[in-house]
């Protein structure tokens, strides 16, 4: 399993990641294609090499094709959303912010999935991406359709642990190679 793998690439330095994997993926209590969905996207979000190499053939067989293809599409539309719009919090001249955005996201509109779940994968990603406006967008949207805050919470979660370890095992094959 994927999993195992990731979990005995890592270095003994990051066994509270080990742990972490398996508890926020092995464990989690999501549906299978919310699961899978914000793994996907993550994993595509952490820019990882391996741990997208391991994870995206089990969220793969996890997922419908179109949820494969919507998790991808969160990942591909928020790595330019996210970019935009963190600039345009961070700029301290506001009138940015009242100019037409003009880019496309018409995926926004028609995932081709449940909303929720495209929802709550692209607040994952915007986590990795670390987009204070598009996190607080997509977990307000996901908060008026009813989604708690421990399904937002696990989302989050995921999107740490995923980071984190592509961060570490990229690191590793630095140090190592």
């Amino acid at each position: 399993m994927a999993l195992d793998e990731l979990k005995a690439a890592l270095p003994e330095y990051a066994k509270d990641l080990k742990l972490n994997l398996g508890s926020v993926i092995g464990n989690s209590d999501l549906p299978a294609q919310q699961l899978w969905g914000t793994v996907l996207a993550c994993a595509i979000a952490s820019r990882g090499a391996r741990v997208l190499a391991e994870l995206e053939p089990q969220a793969k067989a996890e997922l419908s094709p179109a949820a494969y293809t919507a998790a991808k599409s969160a990942a591909a539309m928020m790595a330019m959303n996210n970019v935009y719009y963190r600039t345009l919090h961070l700029l301290s001249d506001k009138e940015y912010g009242t100019l037409r955005a003009g880019l496309r996201m018409n995926v926004l509109g028609n995932p081709g999935v449940d909303k929720v779940d495209y929802e709550l994968w692209c607040l994952a990603v915007s986590a990795v991406n670390g987009c204070g406006q598009c996190l607080d967008s997509h977990e307000q949207v996901l908060r008026r359709a009813g989604v708690d805050r421990e399904t937002v919470q696990a989302a989050i979660r995921i999107a740490a642990v995923v980071q984190a370890v592509g961060v570490t095992l990229e690191a590793e094959d630095r140090i190592q190679g």
